[in-house]
């Protein structure tokens, strides 16, 4: 079995931990494959727009989440309109029943960014409000929430949360894995 074989074998969980498994769902509803429309604000006016990917899966035992975002997505090509903006990062969410919470933890490396977030329920809402490596308070969260579909907003405060500014917007489209494995296939191999 070769290392990287081995590794992703002990990190990946094939469903949530039994007896976490009600409350694991408030993340554990995304695992698979999804594609998403992106929007960006810049404080100067502009707008970035592009196409990205994630994935998200059960890991840890079954007792956290990780995701995989990519912007732009692996089989759209150049992408002029999304600018410099690009990432290839993942969050790693855990739950703690004592809390009543999820820890959260963004890590970009391509740009050095990264967050630590606490998450929860807010109705029909998941909110993550953490801060940044850059000191700033940030708030993420999911709306809109369907089988097959969600928006995922991202919002800074230079106030400690007293306003908020949009910055980022995805609409996101949950696909099939084998459409998503597909896609990727035929754009490895063109590059090939």
């Amino acid at each position: 079995m070769s290392g990287t074989s081995s590794f992703a074998e002990a990190l990946h969980s094939d469903g949530p931990n039994p007896g976490l498994a009600e409350k694991l769902d408030l993340y554990g509803r995304f695992v698979g494959a999804w594609t998403f429309d992106a929007t960006r604000h810049l404080e100067d006016g502009t707008v970035l727009t592009g196409r990205g990917e994630v994935h998200f899966g059960w890991v840890l035992e079954g007792r956290a989440i990780q995701d995989v975002w990519i912007l732009p997505a692996r089989d759209a090509g150049p992408s002029p309109s999304l600018g410099k903006w690009t990432f290839n990062g993942t969050t790693l969410r855990a739950y703690d029943p004592g809390s009543d919470a999820w820890h959260i933890f963004w890590s970009d490396p391509r740009n050095q960014y990264y967050s630590r977030q606490l998450g929860r329920a807010e109705g029909d809402t998941i909110v993550q409000v953490g801060a940044d490596g850059t000191g700033s308070s940030v708030r993420w969260s999911f709306s809109r929430i369907t089988k097959d579909s969600f928006r995922w907003l991202g919002e800074r405060s230079h106030d400690d949360g007293k306003t908020w500014r949009l910055e980022v917007e995805f609409l996101a489209r949950r696909v099939a894995q084998e459409l998503m494995t597909q896609h990727i296939a035929k754009k490895v191999k063109k590059h090939a």
